[in-house]
């Protein structure tokens, strides 16, 4: 009966001892597969955390192109703006996922794909704007240089014109020969003595002249004494010469047909007016100086 018991007794003992073993190989067997399973879970989070950065970078990469986006066009600015600040949104909301979110990585994803097409398209516009843009200041450029030539050569034709008018101005000048002045006394006769001097007179030979304008000429002269004094009449007495009005000693407006005519011009002297000393007498007519002439009074 004993030998039975210990039979029996070592029978159970071999049953457990083996079921043990079998406990622990299966549990050994069970942390195999779960280090296993957590070691590429491990992996698989890591991946999704890279492929997590990656997005954000390539986002972030999409701002700096928008950065770099230059437009003259302020409509295309605005949207440009827009899209900018819409993927900053995008990268806030990038960072708020889990890595295992993998729905949301391929959500967010699919849009970096949309949203680099839309780039594309602004890049493509803005080139295409630059281009016109090129071909537009190409153009202004062009206009601008046909402007300063036709300025230029405007300003040679009115060059031209008052260099042609000044010659014909020239040309239609009076020219004057025989140029004579002295005194007169008051027999008419001529006289060199300042105290007998009851007129002045200044007479010439206008030349012939087909270019001069014909019809009234007005002649001036103006004689000035020993002392620089110019003689008048009245301080009221002017002419134009030189874009100024200077004082004349006498004048005469006669008919001129553009032929030789000879003229002689008067100065009625007050009492005590002259000096002894040389005189100096001007011609003056259509605005310029036609001659000079001296003479002497004892």
């Amino acid at each position: 009966m004993d030998d039975n018991a210990k039979k029996t007794g070592s029978k159970k003992t071999i049953v457990f001892t083996i079921l043990i073993g079998f406990i622990i190989i299966v549990l050994g067997i069970v942390l195999m597969l779960y280090i296993a399973q957590k070691q590429e879970m491990d992996e698989i989070i890591e991946n999704l955390t890279e492929e997590k950065t990656i997005l954000t970078e390539e986002y972030q990469n999409l701002i700096i192109h928008y950065d770099s986006l230059q437009s003259d066009n302020e409509t295309l600015n605005n949207l440009l703006v827009q899209e900018r600040e819409k993927i900053i949104q995008l990268i806030e909301e990038i960072k708020t996922i889990k890595a295992t979110n993998t729905a949301k990585i391929r959500e967010y994803q699919k849009e970096l794909t949309t949203l680099r097409t839309v780039l594309r398209s602004y890049v493509v516009q803005i080139d295409s704007l630059n281009t016109r843009n090129e071909e537009l200041t190409k153009q202004n450029t062009t206009l601008v240089t046909k402007q300063t030539q036709m300025e230029i050569s405007i300003k040679q034709l009115e060059d031209d014109k008052k260099g042609l008018e000044h010659k014909v101005s020239i040309a239609s000048q009076l020219d004057i020969t025989n140029l004579m002045a002295g005194a007169l006394g008051s027999n008419g006769k001529q006289t060199d003595k300042f105290g007998r001097a009851a007129k002045l007179r200044v007479c010439f030979t206008v030349l012939k002249n087909v270019t001069a304008p014909i019809g009234m000429k007005t002649f001036y002269i103006r004689i000035e004494r020993p002392d620089g004094q110019l003689l008048m009449s009245s301080k009221n007495d002017v002419f134009s010469y030189e874009s100024s009005m200077i004082n004349f000693t006498a004048k005469r407006a006669i008919e001129y047909g553009g032929e030789e005519l000879d003229v002689c011009v008067f100065y009625n002297v007050d009492a005590g007016e002259l000096l002894k000393g040389n005189y100096s007498a001007d011609v003056f007519a259509d605005g310029f100086h036609i001659g000079k002439a001296s003479f002497q009074l004892k």
